[in-house]
């Protein structure tokens, strides 16, 4: 009864007033999509803008996520590296389970943690010079097929920067994620990040919004 009562109350937090996009006075925000373009999310800050210089513009890891991503390395590199060496200065190592279960749960973690690390510092970059918008570590003009660059737009493609908010539920705990997506002309969107802390998504939403003079629709 009880869990039911508190399932039916997170349930009411997470129900917000529908966003009407016909407010906006804009054909295209009618063509765009206004749910989530990017299931889930974390529930802290994952990354932050900042400016390379005058013609550039960077989404990076944040430090809260970097530490988050080194524990789990860390702590898999810790398990292995410890357990290997006192197994092998004692000569005690096997191919027991007392053995392996410690060594794979040390790879897991490591494996996990490496995984993060690398996909959680993949470059989110806008650049008036490239005159493109694109996540990956090789800028358009490094490689053959542009085409082969997951999420890359120009910059004059882009229509708007579009705000959304999305109730995620765990086993646990449940939050807000936030979105910031570019919308382009013609109503297709592009995500750019999603973290679950409001304040700094809009406040880097602004700063990026004024840099490449287009307008944000917030919907959050």
């Amino acid at each position: 009864m009880l869990k039911e009562l508190m399932e039916k109350i997170q349930s009411l937090a997470g129900n917000r007033d529908t966003f009407d996009p016909a407010q906006l006075n804009d054909p295209v925000a009618l063509q765009t999509e206004w749910t989530p373009a990017k299931g889930g999310g974390s529930n802290f800050r994952t990354h932050k803008l900042v400016s390379a210089n005058s013609n550039r513009m960077e989404f990076r890891a944040s430090f809260g996520a970097l530490a988050f991503y080194f524990l789990f390395l860390l702590i898999g590199l810790g398990v292995l590296i410890a357990f290997s060496y006192f197994k092998f200065s004692s000569g005690g190592f096997s191919f027991r389970a007392e053995t392996l279960v410690p060594l794979v749960l040390g790879l897991i973690f490591a494996t996990i943690g490496g995984c993060m690390l690398y996909f959680g510092t993949i470059p989110i970059v806008f650049d008036k010079r490239e005159g493109y918008f694109w996540k990956g570590r090789k800028a358009p003009e490094e490689v053959f097929d542009k085409n082969a660059i997951k999420s890359l737009t120009k910059l004059d493609e882009i229509h708007a920067i579009q705000l959304i908010s999305e109730y995620c539920r765990g086993n646990k705990s449940s939050y807000y994620s936030y979105e910031i997506n570019l919308v382009l002309k013609n109503g297709k969107r592009i995500n750019v990040i999603d973290h679950g802390n409001q304040n700094k998504l809009r406040s880097d939403a602004a700063t990026l919004a004024e840099f490449l003079q287009k307008p944000i629709w917030d919907a959050i």
